[in-house]
């Protein structure tokens, strides 16, 4: 317990259980027979299932957390570097992923405290569902999530796969891709600084003036830049904007009316609630 309560040595545990994570994953794909998209989903399928064994370990389902930024740089730069050609289509989905994958797991440092803590959501999860929690961990906490980044990251593995050119859309929807990582990252420091305040209350600055949820906002537009990027040149491929859907429906139907009830605990949240929109930062 002492160990976990050290935000260091927390960091070298997160580091290597991600690090024999991530070898289970390659050894996998390597050793798997089937289409690239079908091992890569079993070799992440894996990576998954050993990063869920040290939540286990820890009784700490927050282990997984960093998974979701990290996932898909691991992943592009492995096609990456047997890619046949590395053109502006590929690179720029590339960068894209790499800069919205390092600032939110940079984000994810900034807030990490030790291994003794662990999202509220998954606390109240283990409180609700008492002896199923195990298998609602595995699924709902690491599989469910993990398949869905997954299926964002697949347009830009096409991409340096099968070495289209790229053309005005492509450039266009990795724009939209950057504008919504920047997005995403301002709406994260404005809410750290509000939370350094202590003030408590709802905060009603910058971009959180008039939306309760614009860090979502930019997470769903990433992944819809990324894939309309991709069927902007290989339109053909247009059900691979199924990832960026997924994710969609992913925070409209689980984690937005999560966090909305997690806030309607405050006094004040109904009224908070009626002048704030849930996504975008436009004046109600």
């Amino acid at each position: 317990m002492k160990i976990l309560k050290n935000r260091v040595a927390s960091f070298i545990i997160i580091f290597l259980v991600y690090a024999i994570a991530a070898a289970s994953g390659v050894v996998s794909y390597i050793f798997l027979p089937f289409d690239f998209w079908l091992n890569l989903l079993l070799a992440d399928v894996i990576a998954t299932a050993v990063t869920f064994i040290f939540s286990l370990i820890f009784g700490n389902a927050s282990v997984y957390d960093p998974y979701w930024s990290v996932q898909p740089i691991v992943i592009v730069i492995a096609f990456a570097i047997k890619a046949p050609v590395l053109g502006v289509a590929q690179l720029l989905p590339m960068i894209a992923i790499f800069i919205w994958g390092v600032r939110l797991t940079a984000n994810w440092a900034y807030t990490f405290h030790g291994l003794e803590h662990q999202d509220w959501r998954y606390t109240m999860l283990k409180q609700n569902t008492g002896k199923a929690y195990p298998l609602v961990n595995f699924l709902g906490i690491h599989l469910v999530p993990t398949l869905i980044v997954y299926l964002c990251t697949l347009p830009a593995v096409f991409t340096l796969v099968y070495s289209p050119e790229f053309n005005a859309g492509s450039i266009v929807f990795f724009i939209l891709s950057i504008l919504a990582v920047v997005l995403q990252g301002t709406a994260d420091i404005e809410m750290h600084a509000f939370r350094k305040k202590r003030t408590g209350g709802f905060i009603r600055n910058g971009l959180w003036k008039y939306s309760r949820h614009p860090n979502y906002l930019g997470e769903i537009l990433m992944w819809w830049g990324v894939g309309l990027a991709f069927v902007c040149i290989m339109p053909e491929h247009w059900y691979l904007l199924g990832g960026a859907l997924a994710n969609t429906l992913l925070f409209l139907f689980i984690s937005i009316p999560l966090a909305d009830r997690h806030q309607a605990r405050k006094e004040g949240f109904e009224e908070y609630k009626a002048s704030t929109r849930m996504l975008f930062p436009i004046k109600k």
